[in-house]
């Protein structure tokens, strides 16, 4: 890694530990067994695409959820379960951003959705007593913001513009090997990041 002056961050398995079997899990104690075909770390079907690019509020995905299940799951259920998968945030990883502020330019870019959203922000109060996660970056980039969601070039190439920053001078740090792939394509630097490697261990 030669010449970076911007780093941009993922947020789950970077700052925030996340187990997708848990979500899984707690659908199928719900009886919906098929959950793992409509959404993983690495695929979500069209529903999970609407929620996380923000073209549908959390309501209108309870309702659709329950339609595409055939379930009679409360929003409360429906909410809890697809939040279960959220756990806590890498405390040592937030100290170490405070370290390197100085040195980047940093931002955050997650795909994520309004109930997520909300989770995790209560999710890090806790932890810190602090409720301004998004006070670590220049700006923070989510998914339900943008209306555009990783691995599409499309958001990448806007935080470069509206930032202006030079893709080749820019380091993308995610957990997930298709975003990594399209950073890559676009000229950035990357480093994918997979447990029990965390941000400390990285020599920047």
């Amino acid at each position: 890694m030669e010449g970076v002056k911007n780093i941009i961050f993922d947020l789950g398995g970077v700052f925030l530990n996340i187990d997708f079997s848990i979500t899984e899990k707690a659908f199928i104690e719900l009886g919906v067994d098929q959950f793992s075909d409509m959404f993983t770390q690495h695929h979500s079907n069209d529903l999970f695409v609407e929620l996380e690019t923000g073209n549908i509020s959390p309501d209108a995905f309870y309702a659709a959820f329950r339609a595409r299940t055939g379930t009679n799951l409360s929003d409360e259920d429906i909410k809890n379960a697809w939040n279960a998968l959220l756990l806590d945030f890498r405390i040592p990883s937030l100290e170490w951003l405070k370290t390197i502020k100085s040195k980047y330019r940093i931002f955050l870019f997650s795909n994520t959705n309004k109930i997520h959203h909300d989770a995790f922000m209560e999710i890090y109060r806790q932890q810190t007593g602090d409720t301004d996660f998004d006070a670590f970056f220049e700006k923070a980039y989510y998914s339900q913001n943008l209306g555009m969601r990783k691995p599409n070039p499309a958001p990448f190439l806007h935080i470069l513009k509206e930032q202006n920053l030079n893709a080749a001078e820019t380091l993308f740090i995610d957990d997930t090997i298709k975003n990594i792939e399209t950073a890559k394509l676009l000229g950035m630097q990357t480093v994918h990041l997979q447990w029990p490697q965390t941000l400390p261990d990285l020599d920047l």
